[in-house]
């Protein structure tokens, strides 16, 4: 489990997050160092918080949106989509490259396509590790 990339994973409390939680009941093979924290809607999130998760020790973040379904703004996808542009731009300015960073829409039944994007993002993160030296 050392091995695996630390994931923080944003959800929704109304749409993505049942979505996560039918993967866990479903006992879907995901990687284990997965966390989440739920939040009302993804378009609440600021920018300054994903650089920090990835700044604290979390290899990658995803941002769990709930896309079309949202049901406080008809706009969030777009403006969730502007958080994460404004949060690659940040991560730039570190030197953070920008594939840290990850968003879907996940619906409340989506447990299979959470699976994927997590084996998937972990897969991607674990290759933009450094080599270890030789020597």
């Amino acid at each position: 489990m050392a091995d695996t990339p630390r994931v923080l994973v944003f959800s929704t409390i109304n749409i993505s997050d049942p979505g996560i939680d039918l993967a866990g009941s479903r006992h879907l093979e995901y990687p284990a160092t997965v966390q989440t924290m739920a939040l009302p809607c993804s378009s609440g999130l600021k920018p300054s918080w994903l650089v920090h998760a990835l700044e604290s020790g979390f290899e990658g973040v995803f941002v769990a949106s709930d896309g079309e379904e949202c049901a406080y703004l008809p706009d969030c996808a777009e403006r969730t989509a502007q958080i994460i542009d404004r949060a690659q731009a940040l991560m730039s300015e570190r030197g953070i490259p920008a594939q840290r960073l990850k968003m879907a829409a996940l619906c409340s039944v989506c447990a299979e396509p959470f699976a994927n994007y997590m084996r998937e993002f972990s897969a991607t993160l674990t290759g933009l590790r450094a080599p270890a030296p030789v020597g």
